[in-house]
């Protein structure tokens, strides 16, 4: 089994275990760390809509409390027919844990539909590279 195909299936199996009762629109999401650990996980809604946690968020949270902090690939799966891409949100939180290269594989039950870079899914990102200390010629 391919690297892909084993963050499909995680997605799947994370997907499997949704908790979405009020939009019934199930997501999985695995990400790939740097040292190549995978994390999977699953939208949670909540009855007060704005509680809810994308599959996104919630996978980016196993990865930070397993101690890693650069992503290296992304898988997102959804069910329906149109592709099931990050959030907004989500898009801006996969971005300060991945580069502008990273892969995004978008899937839905069969596999992969579209593949692009998070500079693709986010172009001329804010980022953690937007907060770094510069150089203040006028203060020296």
């Amino acid at each position: 089994m391919t690297d892909l195909m084993k963050m499909i299936h995680e997605a799947q199996k994370a997907l499997k275990k949704s908790y979405s009762p009020y939009s019934n629109f199930p997501v999985g999401a695995c990400i790939r760390s740097v040292d190549d650990q995978l994390f999977a996980a699953c939208n949670i809604e909540n009855a007060s809509y704005s509680l809810a946690i994308c599959a996104e968020a919630a996978a980016i949270a196993c990865m930070i409390v397993a101690g890693q902090h650069r992503i290296k690939e992304v898988v997102v799966i959804g069910t329906g027919t149109e592709l099931c891409s990050p959030c907004g949100a989500c898009r801006q939180r996969l971005r300060e844990f991945a580069a502008p290269d990273v892969l995004v594989h978008i899937c839905d039950l069969n596999g992969v539909r579209k593949t692009m870079t998070m500079e693709d899914l986010l172009p001329v990102s804010f980022g953690p590279h937007n907060l770094e200390k510069k150089h203040d010629p006028i203060s020296d």
